[in-house]
């Protein structure tokens, strides 16, 4: 496994989100778009506020497990799971490359918990 091509890729998704979540915030605190007089139009608004800060959420979200990620690499467990501590599967890392478990634990065939990784 190339662990500088998935650095770059980790890294470059970090910066995509980072910039998506900080738009999301300033959206959601109306800096350029301050609150309607107009009730109807606040609704409007606030109806859009919910899809924003879900959005911003999953980003945030998303940015804890790059951030994990990263450090895995740092230490050298990358795509070593972190339930059983098998080897996570390169077409897994591949398509969720901050998966810290493998497809068996995600999926819960390992007798855990399922989790949602």
């Amino acid at each position: 496994m190339d662990t500088q091509a998935v650095r770059a890729r980790l890294l470059r998704r970090r910066e995509e989100l980072q910039s998506r979540a900080s738009s999301a915030s300033a959206d959601l605190r109306h800096e350029s778009d301050p609150l309607s007089a107009d009730f109807a139009e606040q609704v409007t608004q606030r109806e859009s506020d919910e899809v924003l800060g879900a959005i911003n959420e999953s980003a945030r979200e998303e940015l804890r497990q790059i951030q994990a990620a990263l450090r895995r690499l740092d230490a050298g467990t990358y795509a070593i799971c972190v339930v059983c501590g098998e080897p996570i599967e390169e077409g897994r890392l591949a398509a969720v490359p901050y998966t810290d478990c493998c497809r068996k634990c995600a999926d819960g065939q390992r007798g855990g918990p399922r989790r949602a990784r």
